[in-house]
């Protein structure tokens, strides 16, 4: 059946209801003719008249209007069954009830009109607010994509939605069905495009054999104008974040240029003046001079080897790479090597260590806790003024958690900035005055939470403290008991 056939048979059935209604009344009304009046009657018919333009539109209340007219006449006007009227009073009151019919049924006819054009624009508005809170949360074309055939399929009671994005440069294109099986094999009855100020972005493919009322197809623009701003918005915004990547990725490189270049260069030059003075034969090879030069080029060549490393682990790091290879170690060993290595540095500091022996073993990376033992200690030798003592402290924080503190009597660094330092080439002072690539932090950061521990700086009374801890649980197992020839 088409269409128009079954709007056509939907009309007839709403004109045979309405004269049903007035059949119905008059087989009522008929039983009680001799206690009725006339004007009661006439009164009365009004209600089928009024029930049918309100249940079944206007029309219906016109049929039930000549209906009830010719019911009137036929049963309550003599003479009785027949349409013919003597009385010319009588052919004034059928006229004038007529009339009175077929105004009540205009207006309950259009007050029903009125009525569902309301209940469609609020539900048109309901739909809208839906679809407008929904695309607000996406930023991808798949999901504003997806949403938009889904709120088409169930606003327009299609048969299939298919919602088509443009492929853009390297970008893939979009196309997605609502419902998610394929798009039925015929053409679809409606395509919309998805016009922007910018161009077309793709296209609207609906599936559905009657035609679109007005209401309908005023919900289909509306929709498609808003799925069209929702993912002009989005390339928008993928735009303003590659350019954002972009200038970031750049101004990382740039930190990390002249970072790199400014640790390097000292180095270097110190370097290439020690071997510059060996091969001149300026210097007595037996003097003690040739020591001290040998051992300024050793130092530098291990900081050298040490920013190097900083730079590959921070890589390591940014990829995901960092896998710490663990064993049950003594955390006191581990401090004790990192001075060991760092007594040349911390010549113009004391450094004081306060790690008890009875503390449980740590399932660390021996050489990545050194680091980043060394990364901390550095640091707090870099801003400590010379004279000043470096505290190294750790405890028990609970059954699962050890707290490990290095602690200096720096300057206190601004709480702006607190959050801030385990950023990567974040400097709380200018580079002039504090060697470094602004690393450190950041690779002990990377470090710790690879251990499954977290970092953190505070101010201290009496100066700056940086703060980690470490599990000491390992794969669900706690820590070994360590054997007594060890402890002794």
């Amino acid at each position: 059946m088409s269409a128009a056939s079954l709007r056509l048979s939907l009309a007839g059935l709403r004109w045979a209801l309405g004269l049903l209604a007035c059949a119905l009344a008059t087989g009522v009304l008929v039983l009680a003719r001799d206690q009725l009046t006339t004007p009661t009657v006439a009164v009365l018919y009004l209600v089928p008249v009024g029930l049918s333009a309100s249940l079944w539109g206007l029309l219906a209340g016109v049929v039930a209007s000549v209906s009830a007219f010719l019911f009137f006449n036929f049963f309550f006007f003599p003479p009785y069954f027949t349409l013919q009227v003597h009385a010319p009073q009588d052919i004034l009151d059928l006229v004038v009830f007529l009339g009175v019919a077929i105004f009540v049924s205009q207006v309950v006819g259009r007050a029903r009109a009125s009525q569902a054009a309301a209940q469609a624009r609020e539900r048109e508005a309901v739909q809208l607010h839906e679809l407008g809170m929904a695309l607000a949360r996406l930023s991808t074309e798949a999901g504003i994509a997806q949403v938009l055939a889904e709120s088409l399929h169930a606003g327009l009671a299609a048969a299939g939605v298919e919602v088509a994005v443009w492929p853009k440069g390297n970008e893939a294109g979009q196309l997605v069905r609502a419902p998610a099986e394929a798009a039925p094999g015929t053409a679809p009855q409606f395509v919309v495009p998805l016009l922007t100020p910018r161009g077309e972005l793709g296209e609207v493919r609906i599936w559905r054999t009657a035609r679109l009322e007005a209401n309908e197809q005023r919900l289909l623009q509306t929709f498609v104008g808003q799925g069209s701003l929702a993912l002009e918005q989005a390339r928008t915004q993928q735009a303003a974040v590659r350019t954002q990547v972009l200038e970031e990725s750049d101004r990382l490189k740039s930190a990390l240029l002249s970072s790199v270049s400014h640790e390097l260069r000292t180095p270097l030059a110190s370097i290439q003046a020690a071997v510059t003075s060996l091969r001149s034969g300026a210097v007595d090879w037996a003097a003690p001079a040739r020591q001290d030069l040998l051992a300024m080029v050793e130092e530098e060549v291990v900081h050298l080897n040490r920013l190097v490393g900083n730079l590959l682990d921070m890589s390591r790091i940014e990829a995901g790479a960092l896998k710490p290879q663990r064993q049950w170690n003594i955390l006191a060993d581990i401090v004790e090597g990192t001075l060991t290595r760092l007594r040349h540095a911390a010549e113009q500091h004391q450094i004081t260590v306060d790690v008890p022996d009875d503390l449980p073993l740590v399932p660390v990376d021996h050489v990545l806790l050194d680091q980043v033992l060394t990364n901390l200690v550095g640091n707090s030798l870099k801003y400590a003024p010379a004279g000043t003592t470096i505290h190294i402290r750790a405890r028990r924080q609970d059954e699962r958690t050890l707290a490990v503190q290095v602690r200096n009597q720096g300057p206190p660094v601004p709480a702006e900035h607190l959050d801030h330092i385990f950023d990567k080439f974040y400097r709380v002072r200018a580079a002039d005055r504090v060697t470094g690539t602004g690393l450190g932090l950041s690779i002990c950061k990377g470090i710790v939470e690879a251990h499954g521990g977290r970092i953190w700086a505070e101010n201290q009374p009496d100066g700056f403290a940086l703060n980690f801890t470490l599990p000491l649980e390992w794969e669900g197992h706690p820590a070994p008991r360590v054997p007594l020839e060890m402890e002794a």
